[in-house]
Order: structure tokens, then sequence, then C-alpha cells
């Protein structure tokens, strides 16, 4: 894991490493588990143990057998069609740090991939799965799932509906006597919130573990459990922290269940609506997508279950301005915005760790900025998911993971530094 001096890990992203001290081993999927019936007792995969590994491999790919979920329609018009051009990126070497170099394969390997994608363009280029999945297979995206629900937001900034310098209560008057209650809906999507929460999950007693509790993350809290069950119940139980709102960035997961819960409020419709109606189908959405839920609510800070493609068609229609399908989802004016490289100067303020000087830039709109000369951007989830932006070269990769480590060098260091190898590459052969 990664050792952060001020700040601490997140759970359902992970706030990236620079590095980890002891990586674990990325096992192979276990063909026996949850088969026969009833599986063997060894061999089940539940709420308790679905984050452990090799149990992720198949509950990432599985989650609505093992948790509550709520289904995402998807387009029930013709899917959009993705145009293929395949490109041989096997062949590729790639230089990472300390004089390490590694073929696409190898990297995949290390790295637990369960789906790895790139468009170029616009332009399918390079599609693999293993694991068992498939082009149809959701997969849980855990907090890549915040800049689903941030880029709703943010629409409905666009739309005039949604003041981003109001105050959180005055759309939300549960939020009184909270750490949500004055801070603007802005630093919210920012994530520059005063809230005492800790995010370190390697501690049984942090804060996290209550917002755990809330959506049964590890099973159902037994019955000496006296804290809410509901995340209505549950956010305005939190307090503000000491410094002032907007000092500096700090990743708190219950910021993305608060924005939902705006996002909700002014357009009476739950977020898996609003996912539907919004993105997947006016995107053309080619298969089924869901959330995790808790209490028939969604797990917005975590629990889109989604396929490769559909999250393609959903990167994509970023980078061409909002337009995909032949339709215009988002305002270009929103794309713009999201791949704008955000304020490095708030980044780093609470974290004491190289991957924030080294490897990440910035963070706004709950989207992650890389330092590279692309600035490309992405929304990013534990144990290796990723929508990764490249605007500059055009270029979208998905990677779906079930790596043993929520957080780890191969998927959130080599990573990046591989992606913006294929960009160059892709850039270099394009005609």
């Amino acid at each position: 894991m990664i050792y952060l001096k001020t700040m601490v890990t997140a759970l359902l992203l992970g706030s990236v490493p620079i590095q980890t001290a002891l990586a674990a081993e990325c096992l192979p999927p276990d063909p026996t588990l949850m088969r026969g019936f009833p599986p063997p007792v060894e061999k089940r995969v539940t709420p308790e143990n679905l984050m452990q590994h090799p149990q992720n491999r198949w509950a990432f790919q599985h989650m609505r057998e093992v948790v509550p979920t709520r289904e995402i329609a998807h387009s029930e018009a013709p899917v959009s069609v993705i145009t293929e051009n395949p490109l041989d990126l096997d062949s590729l070497s790639f230089e990472l740090p300390e004089g390490r170099k590694l073929s696409l394969t190898q990297w995949m390997q290390e790295s637990c991939t369960d789906s790895f994608l790139v468009m170029h363009r616009g332009k399918l280029v390079y599609e693999r799965y293993f694991s068992g999945m498939t082009a149809a297979t959701p997969h849980q995206m855990f907090s890549a799932t915040k800049s689903w629900v941030a880029t709703v937001a943010l629409q409905l900034i666009e739309e005039g509906r949604l003041d981003p310098g109001r105050t959180m209560v005055s759309y939300i008057p549960e939020l009184k006597g909270s750490a949500f209650a004055q801070a603007t809906v802005q630093q919210v999507l920012n994530m520059t919130t005063s809230i005492r929460f800790s995010e370190e999950y390697t501690d049984p007693k942090a804060d996290i573990w209550q917002y755990g509790a809330v959506f049964a993350i590890g099973g159902t809290p037994g019955a000496d459990y006296k804290g809410p069950r509901r995340v209505e119940e549950y956010l305005p139980t939190l307090n503000k922290g000491e410094a002032p709102h907007g000092k500096g960035f700090h990743y708190v997961t219950p910021n993305t269940d608060a924005l939902a819960w705006i996002n909700s409020r002014i357009t009476g419709k739950s977020t898996s609506e609003l996912f539907s109606e919004r993105f997947l189908q006016p995107l053309g959405a080619e298969h089924g997508a869901y959330f995790w839920t808790a209490g028939g609510v969604e797990m917005a800070g975590g629990g889109l279950n989604i396929s490769a493609r559909d999250a393609a068609r959903f990167g994509q229609m970023i980078l061409n301005k909002g337009r995909f399908n032949g339709r215009q989802i988002l305002a270009p004016a929103v794309a713009a915005r999201i791949l704008a490289p955000g304020n490095p100067d708030t980044f780093s303020v609470f974290y004491d760790d190289p991957w924030y000087q080294n490897v990440g830039y910035a963070y706004h709109d709950m989207w992650w900025t890389f330092d590279n000369a692309h600035k490309a951007v992405s929304a990013i989830g534990v144990h290796g998911q990723f929508i990764y932006l490249d605007p500059i070269a055009n270029m979208v990769v998905i990677k779906q993971s079930s790596h043993p480590d929520a957080e780890g060098a191969s998927n959130e260091n080599d990573g990046p530094a591989i992606w913006h190898q294929i960009a160059r590459h892709l850039m270099q052969h394009d005609h």
C-alpha cells in the first residue's frame, strides 16, 4: 500500500501511490469459484470476501450476484457503431522508471487486467479481455463512478439548474450542522471541502468503515453496530475539519454521495435514471449496466458496473466536445471543462507523497489530471479501473482490473506512463 505522511488512502478510489513497497502477486482466476450447487464453502464469493484476492477476479464481473443492485437502462434504439481499426500494440516495449522495460502483454498480466481497450480518433484500435471477461460483461468501476456523477452536475450547472457558488445546505436542508452545510457545490466537486474524515482503511476504526457499513462493504454490519444504515442518515453526521473549506484537495468519498443527492433533488430522478437518460441511452450503449445499492440508493461514490465498450463511448463523447452517436449529449463547454488541466496549487496541500509531485497534477470536478505533456485526465477506481482521456492524441483508454492491491504501482504508476507512450506511438503513425 501507499504511505501518505499527512493524509490517507481512499477506499473507493485510492488516492494513488508513487510506489508500492511489497506489491501483491496477481493470481490467475480460480475457475472453481462459485461452481457446483451449492459451491463448496471455501469456493464461495460473498459480500464479506468479494474485495479479497483472488475472489475479486470473479466478483468484479459478477457484482449483481453478490450485492443489491439497480439496473441502468441502456439504449432501446439501435446500438451506436464503433468503427474498428486494429493495430499491433502487443509488439511495443515501454520504458519505465529505474530502467525497467515491459511489453504490453507483460504489463496487462502484472496489473491483473480484465479488460484493456484503446480508442484513437474515434476508432477502436486495440481490445483485449481476460479472466473470463467479454465485451458484454459489466465490470465494477469503483471510484471511476465519481466522474460520471460529477459530469451530471456539470451539465446541470450549464443548464442553469445548479449554482456552483451556492452552499450545499441551500439545496439539501438535511445537511444543516454537518461538514457539508457551508461548503459550496464547487468545493464538493473539487473535493476541497474540510471534513474530519479518514479513509485509512488499514485502520478498522477509520471513518471510511462507517461509510462502508452503510453500503455493506465487507458484509452487513452485525447486531452491535449502532450507526446509520442509510446514506441520507449518514452524510449529516460528518463533522467539519479545522481547515477552512477550499484550502486544499482532500479526497473524501462521501462528497460524491452528497453531490448525487443534489443531482436527484434538482431533477427528481435517481442516479441510475440520470445515467440512463443522460448517458447510456443517447450514447447508444451496447450492454446493460447497473449500480451497487443499499436501501434502494445507489453507492454514488463507487457503485457503477459497465462494459468496457460503453465506458469507451462515454470517454469518446467527452473528447468529441460532448457529441456522439449523432447527438450533442454534453454541452461543449462541459466537455472542455472536464478536459481542462485544473489547478495544481491545491492538489498536494495535504498530501506529502511523491505521486502528487511526479504522476498526478491536479483534481477538479471529480476528474484527475496526470502530469504528462498532454495533461491527460482520468476517472480512477481502486484495484485498477480507469477511463483515461488524452485530449492531444484523441485517445481513450479503458482499463478494468482485479488487482489484489487497492492501490499499486503497476496500475497507478506504470499504467499512465505506458498510455502516454501509446499515445505518442499512435500520433507518430497517424495517417
